[in-house]
C-alpha cells in the first residue's frame, strides 16, 4: 500500500454537473457484507439517504474481507478509489502504512458531532495512533465469547448453569461430556484470533513486542510464552482425546454448533444473529474462559471485525458527505439498532446505554456479555489490540502450526516457536518495505 500510495497519481473525481449537484453530493462505500449483514448495511445506507437531501451514499459489495481490501488497492492505483472502504482489522497496519492513500477519520469527522471520547476505549484503541487520534471508524466490532448448548449439558447429566468461567472448569465439563458419549464437546471458530490473540490479551501477556506493534514496526512476535503454550498444550490434549473437534480455520464450526452437534463453542459475539435464528435448542452466551492462576486474568479481550477508512483523492464536498455519513453511523440510535440486530459491539458508550434502557439485555440474556468483557477493565499495552504488518499471512502460518498440534504432529512449544520464527520473517519484510 505504501508503494502504491507514493507511486500513484491521484485522480480527483469528476466535478459534479449542475444537474447532479441538485441530487446531492454522491460518495461510494465499498464493503464486504452479504446475506443478512448485507441487508442491514443496505438499510443503514437507505436510512441515511432518506434522512437528508444533501448527500447520497452508494454502497457496493466487493467480495470477502481480503477481496474488498485488494479491490480498494487496485482502485487506488487506477485513481478510481471509493470514498469509504471497509477493511478488516488485520489490514490496519497496511492501511496505516499507506501514506497518501488514506485520510484520517478524525479529520473527516471533525465538527460538533464528533467526540472521540464517546467511543468505547477498547474498540477505539485498535484504530488510533499512539497519541489517541482515530484513523478509521470502528464499524463491525466483535469479541470472542463462549456459546453453550444447554440441552447438550443437560443430556449429559451436567447442570446447564455450571460455572464455565475458567478453562479448568471447562476441562472438567469436557471430561463429563466425553464420558457421556458426546461426539463434539468443544469446537471453535477463528482459532488464531480466539486462542492466541485474545488469549494473550485476556491474560495480559504480549502477543508481540513493542505494545503488540503499536509502538513500532520493529516489533517481534512473542506468542510462544508460557501462558500460550499452556493453553495450546491443553487444547492439543483435548483434540487427542476427542474432546475438542477442529472444524476449520474460519467459522466452519459454527454450522456444527447451530445444528446442535457441539456442546461448547468459542466464537465471535456476532454469532448471535445466526445462532438465535437457527438453533433448535436452549443456548447461553458466557464470557470467554480464562486460566485461573494467571496474574492479571481476566483482563479484557480484543476486537475483530472491520473498520471504515476514508480514501484520499476526492473533493472537499465529498469529504463533507463522508463525514456526515460516518457521524450518522456513530449516532446512538443507529449504533444501538446495529448492535441489537447483529451481536456486534456498540462502538459508543451511549449506544450501549440506550440498548440497556430499551430493555434489550433483559429480554435477551447474555447479549451484554461481550460489552462487559471489553469494558470492565481499561486496556493495557498487551490488551489494546494488535498492529502487525502482513498479519493476514501470519495468521495463515499460525493456522498451519496449530493444525499440526491438533493432529498430534507437533507439541505446542515447537509449533508456536516455529510460527513465531516464520512470522517474524514476514514482519521484517514489511518493516523494510515501509521504510
Amino acid at each position: 500500500m505504501r508503494s502504491l500510495a507514493l507511486g500513484a497519481t491521484l485522480v480527483a473525481t469528476t466535478t459534479l454537473t449542475p444537474l447532479a449537484a441538485l441530487a446531492g453530493t454522491e460518495i461510494q462505500f465499498w464493503h464486504a457484507f452479504t446475506g443478512r449483514l448485507g441487508e442491514l448495511v443496505a438499510e443503514q445506507v437507505e436510512t441515511f439517504n432518506e434522512s437528508q437531501s444533501d448527500y447520497t451514499v452508494n454502497a457496493t459489495h466487493k467480495g470477502n474481507y481480503s477481496e474488498t481490501l485488494n479491490a480498494g488497492i487496485a482502485a487506488f492505483r487506477a485513481g478510481e478509489q471509493p470514498h469509504i472502504l471497509m477493511v478488516f482489522e488485520v489490514g490496519t497496519a497496511t492501511m496505516m502504512g499507506a501514506q497518501g492513500a488514506i485520510r484520517p477519520v478524525y479529520e473527516v469527522m471533525a465538527g460538533d458531532e464528533f467526540d472521540p471520547d464517546a467511543y468505547i476505549g477498547a474498540v477505539k484503541g485498535y484504530y488510533t495512533t499512539t497519541d489517541g487520534q482515530m484513523l478509521s471508524l470502528p464499524f463491525n466490532s466483535s469479541t470472542p465469547v463462549l456459546w453453550v448448548n444447554r440441552d447438550a449439558l443437560e443430556g449429559a447429566g451436567i447442570d446447564p448453569d455450571t460455572d464455565l468461567s475458567t478453562w479448568q472448569n471447562v476441562d472438567a465439563v469436557l471430561d463429563q461430556l466425553a464420558e457421556a458419549g458426546h461426539d463434539c464437546p468443544l469446537t471453535t471458530a477463528w482459532q488464531s484470533w480466539i486462542h492466541l490473540e485474545n488469549l494473550s490479551a485476556y491474560h495480559d501477556v504480549p502477543f508481540a513486542t513493542k505494545g503488540n506493534g503499536f509502538a513500532g514496526l520493529d516489533t517481534e512476535l512473542a506468542f510462544n510464552g508460557s501462558v500460550q503454550v499452556q493453553h495450546i498444550s491443553a487444547m492439543g490434549e483435548w483434540a487427542a482425546e476427542g474432546k475438542f473437534i477442529y472444524a476449520g480455520r474460519r467459522n466452519e464450526g459454527g454450522a456444527n454448533f447451530r445444528a446442535g452437534e457441539c456442546a461448547l463453542f468459542t466464537e465471535s459475539s456476532a454469532g448471535y444473529a445466526g445462532i438465535k435464528s437457527e438453533a433448535q435448542f436452549e443456548f447461553d452466551v458466557r464470557p470467554l474462559p480464562y486460566w485461573d492462576g494467571v496474574e492479571g486474568a481476566p483482563q479484557n479481550t480484543i476486537i475483530g471485525g472491520a473498520s471504515l477508512w476514508v480514501m484520499e483523492g476526492h473533493e472537499p464536498a465529498e469529504y463533507e458527505a463522508a463525514g456526515a455519513f460516518l457521524n450518522f453511523l456513530s449516532s446512538p440510535e443507529i449504533q444501538a439498532k446495529w448492535h441489537q440486530d447483529t451481536g456486534y459491539l456498540p462502538i459508543t458508550t451511549a449506544a450501549g446505554e440506550l440498548t440497556r434502557e430499551q430493555g434489550f439485555y433483559d429480554e435477551n440474556p447474555g447479549t451484554d456479555v461481550a460489552v462487559k468483557q471489553m469494558t470492565t477493565n481499561s486496556p493495557t499495552a498487551n490488551s489494546k489490540g494488535l498492529r502487525l504488518g502482513s498479519f493476514d499471512q501470519i495468521r495463515g502460518i499460525i493456522d498451519e502450526e496449530l493444525e499440526a498440534v491438533w493432529s498430534g504432529d507437533k507439541d505446542a512449544q515447537a509449533a508456536l516457536d516455529s510460527a513465531v520464527e516464520r512470522g517474524n520473517q514476514l514482519l521484517r519484510r514489511f518493516e523494510r518495505a515501509s521504510n
